[in-house]
């Protein structure tokens, strides 16, 4: 397991759970040092798995003290997009949280953390075939959103 790579994309997953760049951070080094902590010997099939289950245990924890509310508590620098893009971004971002939350978590796992079906059924306790079919289902509500929106054809 590269742990760099695996550093960044727990710390991208922490910071989609809570949007909060220093507290993402906070979540992931804390993250590591308790995977590290337990010392256990673990094959490269469980290692992944176990990493996001603390990662995500930490999230929840973390929000259950201070929920965020709405778009205007998340802060411009999480929707500022110097390619100037930002408001394709921001319309992708409110049609992503119209989807449930566990649909917003495998299209994230799937998509932006290319997290393999096989490590997101370990991660999530869900079948193959119910990832495939909640996935495609997430896509379709996305895209349907987004043909409103005028930005799908």
């Amino acid at each position: 397991m590269d742990i760099e790579e695996q550093y960044d994309k727990i710390y991208r997953y922490c910071y989609f759970r809570l949007h909060d760049g220093q507290l993402a951070q906070d979540i992931t080094q804390e993250t590591f040092l308790r995977f590290y902590r337990r010392d256990l010997k673990l094959d490269n099939s469980k290692e992944l798995p176990y990493l996001y289950a603390i990662a995500k245990n930490l999230c929840v924890d973390e929000f259950r003290k201070k929920p965020v509310s709405s778009i205007e508590d998340i802060g411009e620098e999480a929707i500022y997009d110097k390619s100037e893009e930002w408001i394709d971004n921001l319309t992708l971002r409110a049609a992503i949280e119209e989807l449930p939350q566990e649909e917003q978590e495998l299209l994230f796992l799937r998509y932006v953390n290319e997290t393999s079906i096989t490590s997101i059924c370990k991660i999530t306790g869900i079948s193959r075939f119910a990832v495939y079919r909640r996935l495609s289902k997430s896509l379709k509500r996305l895209k349907e959103e987004l043909k409103k929106e005028g930005f799908y054809s």
